[in-house]
């Protein structure tokens, strides 16, 4: 063994406890997210044993002849990459009604099984983790004095955090949250998340589902992404401007499936439009925007630089929205909750609404730079007062996410948020 290598230590995941606590209740754990977003090290941390499906020779073999023997291990019995061979679901399956006791498996995945996989459904024996890449609070960047949990109890705020400067926010914004990055310089972390982009393109959506596709129309399309990265990005939107900016054209039907693709790698989330009632004539949008799991494979997609970035701070305040909207994710999974966008006909725009299953809520505009702090107040209390209160409860609180401030309460009651303060 080399002497010089030097392992890192493994930082805890806020997933980690819903990983734990789902596995204590059901027979088996699916734990899903992007290639390198740290499933298999999450899982490993419990699991009793390993079996590397896309790694381990004898898989093929014993598939259709003694598959049982590929589920015998110490439990919790982690199986990673499990969609590299479909048929391991329903073995698994009927190994939990077989063996009825919780914490039997865990499985993880970098993709989607194809539709057309006949697959019986886990109902009652599976859960399911959403795992994503890290956020600032998993990495240290944020202190979590400020709770997401404490917001939705409506708390007042008064903390004094160093503000973050903004060339920081530019390098992580480019670095990403990528575990495997976490010790890398910018242009090591450049290098990494293009070569990432570059295997998506040439290798990993047509693997997928064994459909070969245009390495040089799936560059466009992402690139194409990235520039409307947290925007309501319709179908109509990518093709014109894939076909103004990239000199080229994409049908929508390969559109369409070239997004399909990607959100089977978990490369994109969509950010759903938020469902409410309000007191006008105007119409809510139902459009999604588009997010790339970590806005860093956006910076890496547009071969975008700290300069770059500087130089264009309205589009980098899109890529730091997109940020902000990934770690709210992760609080929020944590908080029992799901986050939403907000966008009526008149142009009225939130930024992230936060549901609880309950129905419990809260509002955040995301602004890069402190300057925007009153034009996003006022947006917000706009906002509440076109709901309609006979039919939803007001929400928990009304927050402004910024890059470079610090975090306090208004006179108004809105909360004004450092993201390196924001935590779970």
């Amino acid at each position: 063994m080399n002497e010089n290598i030097v392992l890192m230590p493994y930082l805890a995941r806020i997933t980690d406890l819903e990983l734990r606590r789902k596995l204590s209740a059901s027979g088996a754990v699916l734990v899903r997210g992007a290639k390198a977003c740290g499933k298999t090290e999450s899982a490993k941390q419990i699991a009793g044993s390993t079996l590397r499906v896309d790694q381990d020779e004898q898989v093929p073999a014993l598939i259709d002849t003694a598959p049982r023997r590929l589920l015998l291990g110490e439990t919790p019995r982690l199986i990673d990459e499990w969609q590299a061979q479909p048929k391991l679901w329903d073995y698994i399956r009927h190994e939990i009604d077989d063996r009825r006791q919780p914490g039997q498996f865990i499985l993880t995945g970098s993709a989607n099984p194809e539709e057309t996989v006949r697959m019986h459904s886990g109902a009652g024996r599976f859960t399911i983790v959403e795992m994503r890449t890290m956020t600032w609070q998993e990495l240290g960047y944020s202190t979590g004095a400020v709770s997401l949990a404490n917001l939705f109890e409506g708390k007042s705020i008064d903390v004094i955090d160093q503000p973050t400067a903004l060339e920081f926010i530019l390098e992580r914004l480019i670095i990403g949250g990528f575990p495997s990055l976490i010790d890398k310089s910018v242009q090591q972390a450049t290098d990494i998340n293009r070569a990432y982009v570059e295997l998506l393109a040439e290798v990993d959506m047509s693997r997928v589902s064994e459909i070969k596709r245009d390495p040089n129309k799936v560059r466009s399309l992402l690139r194409s992404i990235g520039r409307n990265t947290a925007t309501l990005a319709e179908i109509t939107r990518l093709e014109s401007d894939i076909r103004e900016k990239e000199r080229t054209s994409i049908t929508r039907p390969t559109i369409y499936d070239y997004l399909d693709a990607l959100k089977r790698l978990m490369i994109i989330e969509e950010q759903p439009a938020w469902n409410t009632h309000i007191r006008s004539s105007y119409s809510l949008r139902k459009s999604s925007k588009h997010h790339f799991t970590d806005v860093a494979l956006a910076v890496a997609a547009l071969g975008a630089n700290e300069q770059s970035l500087l130089n264009d701070l309205h589009f980098t305040g899109f890529l730091f929205e997109s940020l902000v909207t990934h770690d709210l994710r992760v609080y929020a999974q944590a908080n029992d909750a799901k986050v939403y966008h907000y966008r009526d006909s008149s142009g009225l725009e939130i930024d992230s609404i936060v549901q609880k299953y309950n129905g419990d809520w809260c509002a955040f505009e995301i602004k890069l730079g402190s300057g925007q702090i009153e034009a996003a107040a006022k947006n917000l209390l706009k906002f509440v007062s076109i709901l309609d209160t006979k039919k939803i409860a007001p929400p928990k609180s009304l927050n402004i996410i910024t890059g470079t401030g610090i975090s306090y309460t208004r006179k108004d009651g809105i909360h004004v948020i450092s993201l390196g303060s924001l935590g779970v």
